[in-house]
């Protein structure tokens, strides 16, 4: 894979996931490797003259008016990383820590921070070669950056800390050993610039934006496999309608859906039935999921910008010789957008449950109850709707918005805190439950399509229901149905069936 270059802008959210999953490695542009130099020089001066510079000479947060000695700067910066680690909780999975070590390279790449060289090109040669820093996923509030997460990063440097290489865990001294390479120190300056900025949250983050915009489409297709063998109409995907009202999330979906169920002989097959109109689950699906890929074009807006930002503080600026004390480093613009994007993804959990009530209701469907024969003695699929329901549910109390929250910190120093970690905890939980809500309905859409076998359905609901056949039997008598679940969500995250009808009726919104 080629390299993915790390500069000023341009980082895109794709060039996040490559590094994260796909293992993409990155270099420095010469452009950001000169500015970083510019601004260490100004440090390096200012150092030499005394100058009074926050987290430079002077200690952080409530003890920034406690001067440091020249002497002292080094040790300064130890502890800050030190003091500072104090993480909780279950350990960050490798991807991402992945994307937080390609964000933090991004940031000081565009030389505001005042760091070395030397020091990001260590972090580079790092994440290129694999070395996965030990960072708990507890203990940020949002403000004055990530400092607990980074700090845990940022000590594997020193050769503190714990790391895992080639599947290994162990200590951020023997990590460094085995890469060839010797611990850090820390020059002035260095410790804050490693721990103050947003990575944390933008990148995991991140993660669950690309995932729910993967799951939105999803959505799309299981929404359509589920209107399909409940008789539903096309009317409502008609672009006039979508015309009139423009939201272009709204005309998105109805325009996948369109394509999707291209020629259907089910449709087409009860055109003049006596029905006047669908049900909301139905007839409203568009205006629904359209909702949620607006919200998710937000979100993506803010994340990229995110990506490509500057969050340190104080901000050196080599052209005027100036540094600026200010508060980038403050997570609220990702908190409001990740609280906002718990509930897009929650709406698309929350009217797929419906339609699934719908396929398993007999009285609703017209179809078999449970959709399987033998009712009685088999169960079918009852109880996945069940597991749909827990879900949902989990959703709404995960959904309420936590940057609205605030404890100060700092010895009431930093007063206002975003708490964005915890949103973005909640958004990654939530995807996670939607994409097993959508998963089983698409099992219950491809049980339903087993019972229509003289009609074809849409152009792009037949490959998605080849391929979950392809995975999972037809359901002909009661079985264990978590495995098949499993395999329904692990099809879905993999992007085969996304890829696949995409090959067909051409790239969805």
């Amino acid at each position: 894979m080629k390299e993915i270059f790390l500069g000023i802008d341009g980082m895109v959210l794709e060039d996040l996931i490559a590094i994260a999953r796909r293992g993409a490695k990155v270099r420095l542009t010469e452009e950001a490797k000169e500015r970083i130099r510019s601004a260490r020089q100004l440090i390096d001066k200012w150092v030499v003259e005394e100058r009074v510079v926050y987290g430079i000479t002077t200690g952080f947060g409530a003890l920034s008016d406690k001067t440091i000695s020249k002497k002292d700067t080094r040790v300064l910066q130890e502890n800050i990383l030190m003091s500072h680690a104090a993480g909780v909780g279950e350990i960050l999975d490798e991807e991402s820590v992945r994307a937080v070590m390609a964000l933090r390279i991004k940031d000081l790449a565009r030389g505001h921070s005042g760091i070395r060289l030397k020091t990001v090109q260590l972090l580079i040669d790092l994440l290129n070669q694999g070395v996965c820093p030990l960072i708990p996923k507890k203990g940020s509030v949002g403000a004055s950056g990530d400092l607990a997460p980074l700090a845990h990063l940022s000590l594997v440097l020193m050769g503190l800390g714990e790391a895992t290489y080639g599947g290994q865990k162990m200590t951020g001294a023997e990590a460094l050993k085995r890469c060839g390479v010797e611990p850090l120190q820390l020059e002035a300056g260095e410790g804050l610039a490693l721990v103050n900025g947003t990575q944390m949250t933008t990148a995991t983050g991140g993660l669950a934006l690309f995932d729910a915009s993967r799951l939105a489409k999803m959505a799309d297709i299981a929404a359509c496999m589920s209107l399909e063998v409940l008789m539903g109409s096309r009317t409502e995907f008609d672009p006039r309608i979508h015309q009139v009202r423009p939201h272009p999330g709204q005309a998105a979906a109805a325009d996948n859906m369109t394509r999707i169920t291209q020629n259907s002989e089910i449709i087409s097959s009860h055109k003049d039935c006596s029905r006047i109109q669908d049900a909301y689950t139905l007839r409203c699906s568009p205006q629904v999921h359209g909702a949620s890929k607006d919200a998710l074009a937000y979100v993506k807006k803010v994340v990229e910008t995110e990506m490509n930002s500057s969050t340190n503080n104080p901000l050196i600026f080599p052209e005027s010789e100036e540094f600026l004390l200010g508060g980038n480093f403050h997570g609220q613009p990702l908190a409001l957008a990740f609280d906002f994007l718990c509930m897009a993804v929650s709406e698309l959990s929350n009217i797929s449950e419906r339609r699934i009530e719908r396929l398993v209701n007999p009285q609703l469907s017209g179809l078999p109850a449970f959709l399987v024969g033998d009712g009685g003695i088999n169960s079918g699929l009852m109880i996945a709707q069940y597991t749909a329901a827990s879900l949902v549910s989990e959703n709404k109390v995960l959904s309420h918005p936590a940057c609205v929250d605030s404890i100060p910190t700092s010895a009431n120093k930093e007063d206002h805190v975003p708490m964005t970690p915890i949103s973005v905890r909640k958004c990654y939980e939530i995807v996670r439950n939607s994409e097993c809500v959508i998963a089983i309905e698409l099992l219950c859409g491809a049980q339903a399509l087993d019972l229509l076998t003289n009609m074809k359905p849409g152009e792009g609901t037949l490959v998605a229901y080849r391929l979950i056949r392809d995975a999972i039997p037809h359901l002909e008598r009661d079985r264990v149905l978590s495995k098949d679940i499993g395999i329904m969500v692990e099809l879905l995250r993999s992007g085969k069936i996304l890829e696949e009808v995409e090959k067909i009726i051409g790239k969805l919104n």
